[in-house]
């Protein structure tokens, strides 16, 4: 496996795990989701993001749940992105965002380029 790949994977599914574990349980999530005007997405965002987590530390023995977990979290980094665009966050609220993005369709590339080479 590329380092690289192995590296992108591990800080994925860390932050994800600890992210979506502060929007089960962490009053400045609550409070971020309320700004957000997306209240009621709170919890199901962090149950997303642990599994999505969990599903990427998964990838290291069965590829597909990277593969699948990547390209979640990389769906739910444009709604992010759109969510932040939409209440009209400064760039700098972009960046966490943005960062996430690239770095899972990184990882969703390089598992998609895989199975194109066995295939």
């Amino acid at each position: 496996m590329n380092h690289l790949l192995e590296v992108s994977q591990a800080i994925s599914a860390a932050g994800f795990i600890c992210y979506g574990a502060a929007c089960l349980v962490s009053r400045r999530m609550r409070d971020e989701f309320a700004r957000y005007q997306l209240p009621q997405m709170r919890v199901w965002t962090g149950v997303l993001q642990i599994a999505a987590g969990i599903g990427l530390v998964a990838g290291y023995v069965y590829p597909i749940c990277a593969l699948l977990a990547s390209l979640g979290l990389s769906v739910m980094m444009v709604v992010a992105l759109w969510v932040r665009w939409k209440i009209k966050d400064p760039v700098a609220g972009f960046l966490q965002a943005l960062a996430c993005l690239l770095l899972n369709t990184f990882v969703f590339q390089a598992y998609v380029a895989r199975l194109v080479q066995k295939g």
